[in-house]
């Protein structure tokens, strides 16, 4: 049977609490519910600069799930792995947030 961790690093998966869970799915049906709305709006022909309006909203609430999830991230299985003394981990944080600020 698979041993499982606090950590993501070690097999690629991360058990979450169920308040991060909870918090990180209540951000994206969020987000989800904003991009059905801009359909809509497509759909219904929405004027351009009001659907740009809406589309950037959804950008910010993208990149505020980013930050808060890379939080987590670093605060968990990048700290408990430089514990451990896996310098990989630090490699893949670099390639991800370059990654990130493309």
């Amino acid at each position: 049977m698979k041993e499982t961790k606090e950590c993501c690093c070690t097999h690629k998966t991360k058990e979450r609490s169920e308040k991060e869970s909870r918090d990180l799915i209540n951000r994206l049906s969020r987000i989800e519910g904003q991009v059905r709305g801009i359909k809509k709006m497509v759909e219904n022909n929405a004027y351009c600069t009001d659907v740009l309006i809406q589309v950037s909203a959804v950008n910010a609430a993208l990149n505020s799930f980013n930050k808060e999830l890379l939080s987590n991230h670093i605060r968990t299985c990048v700290a408990e792995d430089i514990r451990e003394g896996k310098e990989e981990t630090i490699d893949e944080l670099v390639t991800t947030l370059q990654k990130l600020m493309r």
